[in-house]
């Protein structure tokens, strides 16, 4: 598995990158901040470790470069664990996060959940559907009425559950043991932020207030589809 370091700082690129190929990882650092885009497409990673202060662009404006072409998994590094680096992380394209100062031994099982959900995700069907929207499984995305929305891997594990659910409700720690295997180190903020940006996609395909929100509870789906449209 091949995995991009997106970081300004040398000792912790050092450190990680050390780790990184014990575990058996092929990893690269990025050298020229001025053009992240141009490493990532030469070296097609499958995870990138994106930190958010960096020189010229700030992480999140290479998350949402990242996403207009792909789907791979981004783990931001923040210094901060505030709410507010974590929710904007999230929003532009994340998959997860960790903090400064790096425990490696809870960033590599952080790594092994993003890549076991992203890359061994097994499908024992095409697709899903739920009324007039389908939902395709082995394509990461969404279609309504000829319009279709590209889904990130976690963002396909929500609507996955919610889709097998039919309407019904689907319990917060079901979609978050779903999502992140492990969820010690996921928050109920996560999963609200995941699902206000698919919120966003499915808005610009003509899905409004297709997921619902059942307070204390966790989510369900509803569309209302008028007979002869």
């Amino acid at each position: 598995m091949k995995i991009l370091i997106v970081e300004d700082d040398e000792n912790i690129v050092r450190v990680i990158s050390d780790n990184l190929t014990k575990w058996g990882y092929d990893v690269l650092a990025v050298e020229n901040f001025n053009d992240v885009m141009e490493t990532f497409n030469n070296f097609k990673p499958q995870l990138v470790l994106l930190d958010i202060v960096l020189p010229f662009f700030n992480g999140y404006y290479w998350s949402s470069e990242i996403r207009k072409i792909s789907t791979v998994p981004i783990i931001f590094i923040s210094s901060k664990a505030e709410d507010g680096d974590i929710v904007m992380g999230m929003q532009f394209g994340g998959d997860d996060y960790i903090t400064k100062p790096l425990n490696m031994d809870v960033l590599n099982a952080k790594i092994q959940a993003v890549l076991r959900r992203s890359y061994n995700f097994v499908n024992e069907i095409e697709y899903l559907e739920f009324k007039d929207v389908q939902l395709y499984l082995s394509e990461n995305r969404i279609e309504h009425c000829r319009k279709n929305a590209d889904l990130t891997k976690t963002e396909l594990l929500i609507m996955d559950s919610l889709f097998r659910k039919q309407g019904g409700i689907a319990k917060r720690e079901e979609i978050m043991d779903k999502c992140w295997q492990n969820s010690k180190f996921i928050d109920d903020n996560t999963l609200a932020v995941n699902i206000t940006r698919l919120r966003k996609k499915l808005y610009s395909i003509g899905l409004t207030n297709f997921i619902r929100t059942k307070k204390g509870s966790g989510y369900f789906i509803e569309r209302n589809v008028q007979k002869g449209l």
